[in-house]
């Protein structure tokens, strides 16, 4: 009896193996299918700032700025719809007439808000397309059991290619290495993610440049729409003997 027993374990144990098995490796199809669902089609109303710092050279004889801004969407069937407050207006022409003045002078306001984009802030109310473009052009890797902010969740892995590089430079490029990870819940929508590369070479032979490149982002949802809570992006770029080091950091508030 226990021998039955142990052989009718066995296959039991190697059917639920086999079973989390094959749910793992829907992940991609769960995740897809979830990114379908949420495209966004209901009016939404957010807040989005972003605070950005960057920093030109080393040591004493680096210079750095950072800036803050923050506008207001509108999103829905007529398409996107952004509000620059009179605020901010006033003081990004405030910088601008200091910059005629004084080619020198920093304009940290103008840098926040050039980083808040069309195709940015889209992102931000209605996330699921720019994440689907970028999963489309990886190579999936696998699949595993994993934990976000303390909660069961499966983490995709994808590889990048030397395609996010312009086909002009890489002839240049010696090294490059580059990859998503999404974690995601039960049912396949996005909970966060992780965008990497690492690009390194030498051009006309005596130019080295160095590339780094460190994206994280948080999702929620709303109604239709997957929303970019939040994303930290760090850059890291060096060459000619010229360094520079930029942070991002953009938040969504939902707003009645």
């Amino acid at each position: 009896m226990r021998r039955r027993g142990g052989v009718q374990g066995l296959v039991v144990a190697s059917l639920f193996s086999l079973f989390c098995g094959t749910a793992r490796a829907d992940g991609l199809a769960d995740l897809t299918a979830a990114l379908a669902r949420l495209q966004g089609q209901m009016p939404i109303k957010a807040q989005v700032e972003s605070k950005t710092w960057r920093r030109e050279g080393e040591g004493k004889a680096a210079e750095e700025d950072s800036g803050q801004a923050l506008v207001a969407v509108e999103g829905g069937p007529a398409g996107l719809q952004v509000l620059y407050g009179k605020d901010l207006l006033a003081k990004v022409d405030t910088e601008q007439r200091a910059k005629a003045k004084d080619p020198n002078v920093k304009t940290p306001i103008g840098f926040a808000l050039g980083e808040m984009k069309a195709t940015e802030l889209r992102s931000m109310v209605s996330a699921a397309d720019a994440l689907s473009r970028e999963i489309e052009e990886a190579v999936f890797s696998g699949e595993k059991m994993d934990n976000y902010k303390g909660k069961p969740a499966r983490l995709l892995s994808f590889t990048l290619s030397l395609d996010k590089v312009p086909e002009k430079d890489r002839k240049y490029v010696k090294k490059f290495e580059g990859g998503i990870e999404v974690w995601i819940a039960a049912d396949g929508t996005p909970l966060a993610s992780h965008f990497h590369f690492d690009v390194s070479g030498r051009a006309f032979v005596v130019v080295s440049f160095t590339q780094k490149t460190d994206e994280t982002r948080q999702y929620g949802v709303s109604g239709d729409h997957l929303l970019l809570l939040r994303k930290e992006s760090r850059n890291t770029t060096s060459g000619a003997g010229e360094k520079v080091d930029s942070k991002i950091v953009k938040t969504l508030q939902l707003q009645s």
